[in-house]
């Protein structure tokens, strides 16, 4: 029961911080729209994780995703032989695992699925599965027409390719608009990245494609709820509405939508692994910078994730983390923070057994699932800069707020996964 009164108080405490760093505190959407946001929260935390049928018609995506794992496999084991995941050409010594070359044997899978999302796109399937949300979102939460679309985008399309799915109408939608199309993007992941975190997660928790699915819809509501109260509507904004056929993002026929979603997954694929090696390497300059000062905390020396680790240790105890987990917690979603998610989730499968509980891992693996790192703050800037030159400055000036509004969001899933989960 305590833990439940903490993951409500922790709840409360991320509506009072994304209230108090609004731009209109008297303006914010009114308590019954808040109350709405929250219980549509609570209950997608339950449908999803708490209804048999409904988690089982989630879990179903894992052997489809299984499916389509295998057969990436064979396409890199063809390319990179058994660095791909081919059969070795040498006996391995006794006990000694098969090498597990990240780049070359889980990071393709971003490619492939890159190119099947811009098929099922081109194919009508994608933009089906995007409108149902979008309506879904109007009607429950009566959130705008361009604002729906974009939480449909944001769930099966990455930080640049969501924002072309409403380019046309970045022009004339409200800054409280904006701000809620940006928001969506930093709290959520695309489907391509979802599939990628799940397979590195796989080992350490049963089902992570299904709990990926579930932290970017009950994402949703939180983004919003966080960005009306960070940057309310004003009284004179008038709700953009989009025609259901102007999109943005349209190809010449099946090939061309295969071969453009291949290019742009090879983007992405070339982006992970720079990002991997950058972030890898400037921790590690930052640990020896720590090292150099030769100062210790209870025998050990000082490191950039211990650090994270006690800054962030009370937010992830607030939002439902034992105390005694609260450290490893903290330095993970410091990591997602400030670095990146993908390597805080690869930092996650790497913990020691009983790091975390069965229940902290689940909030942890939610409240990791975002895009809201400082690099996608000035990628999103940059992207919507380019769609929309008028409004440039305007978005550079919410780039912060979203990464801040992001982290929040996603943290508030955790906190509801934390309540639904408790046994």
């Amino acid at each position: 029961m305590f833990d439940q009164l903490r993951g409500v108080i922790g709840i409360a405490m991320l509506m009072g911080l994304a209230w108090g760093l609004s731009e209109n505190r008297r303006g914010h959407p009114g308590w019954r729209w808040i109350a709405g946001a929250l219980a549509m929260q609570g209950l997608l935390a339950v449908l999803i994780v708490r209804v048999p049928f409904v988690w089982a018609a989630v879990g179903m995506v894992n052997n489809a995703v299984s499916a389509v794992e295998a057969a990436t496999l064979k396409g890199s084991a063809y390319m990179f032989g058994y660095l791909g995941g081919a059969e070795l050409p040498f006996a391995l010594r006794e006990g000694a695992q098969p090498p597990l070359v990240i780049a070359f044997q889980i990071l393709p899978l971003v490619i492939v699925f890159s190119a099947l999302s811009a098929l099922l796109w081109h194919w009508g399937v994608l933009r089906w599965m995007v409108g149902g949300l979008s309506f879904l979102l109007r009607r429950s939460l009566g959130v705008s027409g361009v604002v729906g679309l974009s939480g449909g985008a944001s769930v099966f399309l990455g930080v640049v390719e969501a924002p072309l799915v409403t380019r046309a109408y970045f022009a004339r939608v409200s800054r409280s608009e904006l701000f809620q199309i940006m928001t969506l993007t930093m709290a959520t992941i695309s489907g391509a990245i979802l599939i990628l975190y799940a397979t590195t997660l796989r080992a350490v928790l049963p089902d992570a494609v299904g709990h990926m699915i579930s932290a970017s819809l009950i994402s949703l509501p939180a983004a919003l709820l966080i960005a009306r109260l960070m940057v309310p509507p004003g009284d004179e904004d008038a709700a953009t509405e989009v025609d259901a056929e102007d999109t943005g993002l349209k190809y010449e026929g099946s090939i061309d939508a295969i071969v453009k979603g291949t290019m742009d997954g090879m983007q992405l694929f070339l982006a992970v692994i720079a990002v991997i090696i950058t972030v890898f390497a400037l921790v590690a300059l930052a640990d020896m910078a720590l090292a150099a000062t030769t100062l210790e905390v209870a025998g050990e020396p000082l490191t950039l994730k211990r650090i994270m680790g006690w800054l962030l240790a009370p937010l992830m105890w607030l939002i439902g983390v034992p105390w005694t987990e609260a450290q490893a917690a903290g330095g993970l979603m410091g990591t997602k923070a400030v670095l990146n998610e993908y390597v805080a989730y690869l930092e996650l499968a790497a913990l020691a057994p009983g790091t975390l509980g069965p229940r902290a891992m689940l909030i942890v693996t939610y409240a990791l699932c975002g895009v809201a790192n400082l690099a996608s703050v000035g990628l999103l800037v940059s992207t919507i800069g380019t769609l929309c030159p008028e409004r440039r400055a305007e978005a550079a000036g919410l780039g912060m707020k979203s990464w801040i509004s992001g982290n929040l969001a996603s943290a508030m899933t955790g906190a509801w996964i934390g309540l639904v989960t408790y046994a």
